[in-house]
């Protein structure tokens, strides 16, 4: 009887063929990747987990959601794409994936390049490789610049749902006389113009930072506000997600759109985005109390506990 051995013929990449092992289509179980590698179990978990800080079942886990995000932003269907990796429900992978990703899986775009925070570098490369960087990043167990641009964008759909309850003549109604946020974009003294802003500023950046035309100005009704907002929310979110994933705050952008050209801090950008973002979900919350409607804090903190709560990561 031949006992299984952690050590390759002289001349073999043992860490790739365990990577292999623990990727292959038909690896879905431990004991299918130990044998697929010729090991124990227990000698493959051991090697493994040393030479890459992460357990088997732990790394093709993540590397198949990062897979799975690059299909689902190619046009791929959130099905196909739960099945393709290894999960037995739709919705036991929209959890995860949401867990990993910090948003659904029909939140993801396409060119979003998201890579998963790993101890050893290893990535799902398109379309079908590795990557391994040479210095893996890794982020604090709180990304907070992820909390701000997600409790951004989960407020603003909320608040934008509670507008559409509204008569039109409130919904449109001056409640702010004379209410200018920002010079250049003009009064905002209802819900109306200010929802509308709060969901064009998003849209005009995405427009600087992807390179693309000054955007024309959609209809502000609250269900074509909340088409637009589920499109530029997404994007903003992997934009967002990209520049943390690079380090690239501090590169610049040369903002064409502006006349004459302007030169911009990508840090800076998000910064004004969620600065402004804030003051109007604000005072969007103090016009639709105004008008008789219940409308909550949106604090950050009671958001971030709801959403723990509903995906059971509270005791």
């Amino acid at each position: 009887m031949t006992v299984p051995t952690d050590e390759p013929p002289s001349g073999r990449d043992r860490l790739r063929e365990l990577l292999d092992a623990v990727l292959d289509e038909d690896s879905t179980r431990l004991a299918d990747m130990a044998d697929r590698a010729h090991s124990s179990p227990f000698h493959f978990s051991r090697r493994l987990s040393r030479d890459t800080g992460e357990s088997p079942v732990a790394l093709r886990r993540r590397v198949l959601l990062e897979r799975a995000a690059w299909q689902i932003g190619q046009g791929s269907s959130v099905t196909d794409a739960a099945f393709a990796a290894g999960y037995e429900s739709v919705e036991g992978f929209i959890r995860a994936f949401t867990r990993a990703f910090g948003h659904p899986p029909g939140a993801t775009t396409a060119g979003s390049g998201r890579w998963l925070p790993a101890p050893n570098g290893v990535h799902f490369h398109p379309p079908i490789h590795l990557w391994v960087e040479g210095n893996p990043r890794s982020r604090p167990a709180m990304d907070l610049t992820a909390l701000q641009v997600h409790h951004d964008v989960d407020d603003t759909a909320l608040l934008i749902r509670l507008a559409a309850e509204l008569p039109e003549e409130d919904y449109r109604k001056v409640w702010s006389p004379g209410c200018t946020v920002l010079t250049w974009d003009g009064p905002e003294e209802s819900i109306a113009a200010t929802l509308e802003h709060l969901v064009r500023s998003k849209e005009v950046w995405l427009a600087s930072i992807e390179g693309s035309d000054f955007p024309a100005r959609g209809s502000d009704d609250p269900a074509s506000l909340m088409s637009r907002h589920e499109e530029a929310g997404a994007r903003w979110i992997a934009a967002v997600d990209d520049m943390g994933r690079r380090d690239a705050w501090g590169d610049r952008l040369i903002d064409a759109l502006c006349d004459p050209p302007e030169s911009f801090l990508l840090g800076g950008v998000v910064a004004h985005v969620l600065t402004y973002a804030a003051h109007r979900r604000q005072a969007v919350r103090h016009m639709l109390r105004s008008a008789g409607a219940e409308v909550g804090h949106g604090d950050p903190l009671e958001w971030l506990q709801n959403r723990n709560e509903r995906r059971g990561d509270t005791p």
